[in-house]
This record gives structure tokens, C-alpha cells and sequence, in this order.
């Protein structure tokens, strides 16, 4: 090595560890690091720098800085059925030990048996009257156990993780990015607020009083223990879907989001409201396009369909998280 090579290497050296410190800050300053870059970070970032810059055109007060997240197919996979949907077939095995007559009575015997076709059949009132079986005649206390119970056991057919693994990891960073720049962060789903108070706060970073979704009737009355409990009654008080979720949002939120993303037609109203609000708006929609890494549907499909939320979507300049294009990962696993 001649002397010239000896002064140079310690200053390469030193060069690297400056380069790799600088790519180690970067990744750490990054809030969105499953995030490719392009237009749709972009957007999410720019829109955030713009609401929270104090004196700007744009900004927001904190108090009136409230997001609002559908769940299945926003936050987690809702494929090949929504998780609701299995945790009521896998719930009604139990059921139906306590109440063998429901083997013989349809739509019961169709979903024990997995005969898909009788299930069709059976239409949203079929599906009612099985969720109905497995979600009431129970305080609230017990449903709540019996769902954490069903998290800790039960695996996706295809990935054979718990369901509570199949959250989408760059939607985890975005709640956390949002949450950091003085948002409060709410679910908005059509799904049961039963089923998803127990576990939001452990796999999102939600509270309970901050779900919002359908639910049925309960009662006050006294326990066997004669201690007052929640009656759940196989009665549906709220559906909070479609048009319903914008009713929703006013009903327990109580203020117009800024901020909102879902993925299907189901949330085509809550994106709409929120667009109609005055001042700066950020309406997003996850666009399901990775077959290998998740699922690839939109118009046709029977679960979460995207139709005419993509229509208007497209038309009216709403921002597409493209699965396949815009995330680096979609779950934490892979």
C-alpha cells in the first residue's frame, strides 16, 4: 500500500460511517417507512404538513383534527370472508352444541356443513339470523371474552396467522403518523362495535369510546348475582354503513373528519362528507391490486367492492393507496 492509499482509507472509512449514519437518520425520520415514495406518500405528507403548520392557509386546529379509518379492507384483510363473518361460523359450532336443534334448521345447517351454495341462498337474512345466534343472549362482558378468545385461537385460512396478524403495516404507520401530529384517530366500519372494542386498542392504538360501528340493542338488568350487567339482544339497533357511517360519525364523534380513508363502496359516504367540509380534506381509498402478497379485487368482488367509489374517486382527485405500487410491505410478516 503506498502512502498516498494510507492517508485515503481512513478518510473512506470515515466517509462510509457519515454515509451510513445519514441512511440510518433518514429511515428513522421516515414516519411512513412501508411506504414507497411517489405521489401518494406524498400526498399523505404534504396534506399533513400543511394542516398542522401554524399561520398557514391550511391549518388546523388540533381540537378539530379527526381522522376517520374504515376497518376490514382499510386497516386489515376482510378476504375470502369478512373476520366477523368467521368468527360467527366458527362461533356457532359452539353454539350448536348447546342447541343441537339448529344442526337441521337452515341457515345454520348450511354454514355448520360449509355448504356455500344454501348459505347464498339464505341472503343477508340468512347471515343475520346467524349472527344473531352467536352474538347475543350474553352480557357484553362475556361477548367481549369470547372474541378475544376467538383471536387468540383462530387462523386465516390462507396465511395461517391469528386474524389480529393480518393488519395492513403501512395503514399501523399511518394511524401512528397521524396520532404524532395532534389527529385523533377513529374506526369507522361497518362491522360490529363489540367485536372490534376488545382488540382495536391492542393492535391499533385505538380506545374503545374511539370505534365506531354497527351494533344491537343491549339492556341494563340484573345478573344471576343480582350485580347489573349489559344485556346483548338479538336486535339491530345501528348499521353503520354506506350512508349510515356519515350518520355515525355525527352521532359519536360529533365533528366532520378531516381526514378519512376506506376501500370500498361502503365508504363512499363517509369520503363524501368529508370532502364536503370547507378547507383542506384528504380523502384516501386502498385499492386492492397484490394477488401475491394479499388480494386483487375491486368491481366484481362480493366482498368489499370498490365500483363506484372508484368511479368518484377518480373523477374527484381522491388519493389511491395502490397496494401493489404504493406499499413496500402489507403485513408486518412479510
Amino acid at each position: 500500500m503506498n502512502p498516498t492509499t494510507r492517508r485515503l482509507v481512513p478518510a473512506l472509512l470515515g466517509f462510509a460511517f457519515v454515509v451510513s449514519f445519514l441512511q440510518a437518520a433518514v429511515a428513522q425520520s421516515d414516519p411512513l417507512p412501508s411506504w414507497n415514495e411517489g405521489a401518494t406518500k406524498k400526498s399523505i405528507t404534504d396534506f399533513v404538513a400543511r394542516v398542522t403548520t401554524p399561520g398557514g392557509a391550511d391549518f388546523v386546529p388540533p381540537a378539530e383534527r379527526i381522522a376517520t379509518f374504515d376497518n376490514d379492507g382499510t386497516l386489515w384483510c376482510e378476504q375470502p370472508v369478512y373476520f366477523q363473518v368467521a368468527f360467527a361460523f366458527d362461533r356457532l359450532k359452539a353454539v350448536a352444541e348447546q342447541k343441537p336443534e339448529l344442526r337441521s334448521r337452515q341457515p345454520f345447517k348450511a354454514a355448520l356443513d360449509k355448504d356455500m351454495q344454501a348459505l347464498a341462498a339464505s341472503g343477508e337474512k340468512g347471515l343475520l339470523q346467524i349472527l344473531a345466534a352467536t352474538h347475543t343472549g350474553m352480557t357484553v362482558e362475556e361477548f367481549h371474552k369470547t372474541v378475544l378468545d376467538w383471536t387468540a385461537s383462530a387462523r386465516h385460512p390462507r396465511f395461517n396467522r391469528p386474524y389480529t396478524e393480518l393488519v395492513y403495516q403501512p395503514m399501523l404507520e399511518l394511524l401512528a403518523y397521524m396520532r404524532a401530529n395532534g389527529f385523533k384517530t377513529f374506526i369507522v366500519s361497518g362491522g360490529g362495535i363489540e367485536f372490534m372494542r376488545p382488540w382495536a386498542g391492542k393492535v391499533y392504538g385505538i380506545p374503545p369510546e374511539q370505534v365506531v360501528g354497527s351494533s344491537g340493542v343491549t339492556t341494563f338488568e340484573a345478573g344471576p348475582d343480582g350485580k347489573p350487567v349489559l344485556m346483548k339482544l338479538a336486535k339491530v339497533e345501528f348499521v353503520d354503513d354506506g350512508p349510515g357511517k356519515p350518520v355515525g360519525i355525527n352521532r359519536f364523534i360529533g365533528r366532520r373528519p378531516v381526514f378519512a380513508f376506506g376501500n370500498s363502496d361502503g365508504d363512499r359516504q363517509m369520503l363524501e362528507w368529508t370532502a364536503a367540509g370547507a378547507g383542506a380534506r384528504f380523502m384516501g381509498i386502498v385499492h386492492h391490486t397484490d394477488a401475491e402478497r394479499e388480494y386483487a379485487y375491486d368491481r366484481k368482488s362480493r366482498i368489499g367492492r370498490l365500483d363506484k367509489a372508484l368511479d368518484e374517486g377518480t373523477k374527484r382527485g381522491w388519493t389511491f393507496a395502490d397496494m401493489k405500487r404504493d406499499w413496500k410491505k402489507v403485513f408486518s410478516f412479510q
